[in-house]
């Protein structure tokens, strides 16, 4: 199946939360569906409930099915608990690195700038948004591109940034740490349900 490229607000309201922090898709009344009495829903049994958790993911780190059940399977052949593992590996891709230091306000102006080439990796340009990026990587931005990265970090200005990435404003430079762990995700998962999902 191709890549979704509709509108993105009907994703958020597809799985009953924000999948991006704008505000956009953080209000209330944008979330409810629309209609004169509005959609009530039905109560999900076990399967939607697994579902629904699983397309929560799925949107927020903008993977394909494909993509997700090969992230799964690595994070399956890993020791540990596979709902951790699955939510590091998807935190430690490029694209949701750099939406994580700020220089991009979604996920998907992340991937674009990426797939654009406007991302060095320890001063390499990395087209894939996939890439998984280890601890001691440094994550820089092209100098055409910079100031768009500065305009999003400005409009972004509250963003806390995660606890496993460095970002050096003035360079525009982000180091990468430590993995990350589950409480560093700003986002509410119940990862084993997903695995869950699969068996």
């Amino acid at each position: 199946m191709a890549r979704y490229t509709g509108p993105k607000l009907k994703l958020s309201r597809r799985v009953g939360v924000p999948i991006v922090d704008t505000p956009k898709h953080t209000s209330k009344r944008q979330l409810q569906s629309n209609g004169m009495h509005g959609f009530r829903g039905r109560r999900l049994r076990d399967y939607g409930i697994r579902l629904n958790e699983k397309q929560k993911v799925k949107y927020h780190y903008c993977v394909q099915e494909a993509q997700f059940r090969r992230i799964l399977e690595q994070a399956g052949g890993k020791p540990g608990n596979t709902g951790d593992l699955l939510m590091q590996l998807l935190e430690r891709r490029l694209d949701n690195a750099v939406r994580r230091a700020g220089f991009a306000r979604t996920i998907w102006a992340a991937r674009q700038l990426v797939v654009h080439g406007h991302i060095r990796v320890n001063g390499k340009k990395l087209n894939r948004p996939s890439y998984e990026v280890k601890v001691g990587d440094v994550i820089s931005i092209r100098e055409k591109t910079q100031k768009l990265a500065k305009e999003a970090m400005e409009s972004l200005a509250g963003l806390e940034v995660a606890g496993w990435l460095e970002v050096n404003p003035s360079e525009l430079t982000v180091k990468v740490v430590a993995l990350p762990t589950t409480d560093q995700i700003p986002f509410d998962v119940n990862a084993n349900l997903i695995v869950e999902f699969y068996r």
